[in-house]
């Protein structure tokens, strides 16, 4: 099944909003991960984490926001960050 996911961008031109349609992403509150380290417990950010230039993920409700380097491109980042959180909650 396919998994809808909405891009939208957020007032911080680092970061962008990934709503995924239908499924929770935490099951309550929310998590913010500043690295690979502490996302042990989270696919989807150790995922995440493996794009070049991805800086932190932060989950909640039904939505994941990915924040990258200041000098990184979303040109290589945010297809690919849409395909591992669509990968994660498919």
């Amino acid at each position: 099944m396919t998994v809808e996911i909405i891009v939208d961008t957020s007032p911080n031109e680092n970061a962008l909003k990934y709503t995924v349609v239908g499924k929770q992403v935490i099951d309550k509150g929310h998590k913010t991960y500043n690295n690979a380290e502490e996302a042990g417990d989270c696919p989807v950010a150790q995922a995440l984490f493996g794009i070049e230039g991805v800086t932190s993920v932060f989950l909640m409700a039904d939505f994941v926001t990915v924040v990258k380097q200041p000098e990184a491109q979303w040109d290589g980042i945010k297809d690919a960050a849409k395909d591992a959180i669509a990968s994660a909650y498919a």
